[in-house]
């Protein structure tokens, strides 16, 4: 009995794989005349609007203020550290404890507020991207829909495509309407 159900599937299986293979191109072929895909850089349609070139011009004039900020307060410190330096044979023993801590306080926080500045930027660099890759996915989801796309993939996951089907401009174009 398991001899017939082997030499079944021994004459069956080639028979599907045949058939797969004959009409296989057919099926593929008319899937592909009825899709229409579209790639997109979203990285480069978000940094290419004109509210991220505003946002980020803001952005960067906040972000080179406060580097000043944190250069004069390095300063301050590096003058502590060369007073200490200076001062340090001349000054008795518990004064010159004293200025050590002094400077060591300052000097850890200096470092804390450093990097409470570096993620305060990096928070408020995300969340203004959010914000508009939000907007970019609603245009490009119109954009879609509109011009009846199958689909709009990112163009980093495809090894290759048609620059015909690059949206990326599309898009930049469609945000800059819907948002001024």
């Amino acid at each position: 009995m398991q001899l017939t159900i082997f030499r079944k599937f021994r004459i069956i299986c080639p028979l599907l794989i045949l058939g797969l293979l004959i009409c296989g191109p057919f099926t593929v072929s008319s899937f592909a005349a009825d899709s229409r895909i579209g790639f997109l850089n979203i990285q480069k349609a978000v940094s290419s609007t004109k509210e991220w070139k505003s946002n980020f011009k803001k952005f960067k004039a906040d972000f080179t203020k406060e580097k000043q900020r944190i250069k004069i307060r390095e300063q301050k410190i590096k003058k502590m550290l060369e007073n200490l330096n200076k001062q340090s044979f001349v000054l008795d023993p518990e004064l010159k404890k004293k200025k050590e801590d002094e400077f060591r306080k300052e000097k850890i926080n200096f470092e804390r507020y450093v990097q409470d500045q570096n993620a305060e930027f990096g928070k408020k660099e995300k969340e203004m991207t959010q914000k508009i890759l939000i907007k970019m996915m609603d245009v490009i989801k119109k954009i879609g829909e509109e011009k009846k796309y199958t689909m709009i993939l990112e163009e980093k996951v495809v090894l290759y495509h048609d620059k015909g089907n690059d949206l990326t401009n599309v898009a930049i174009r469609a945000y800059d309407r819907a948002n001024k």
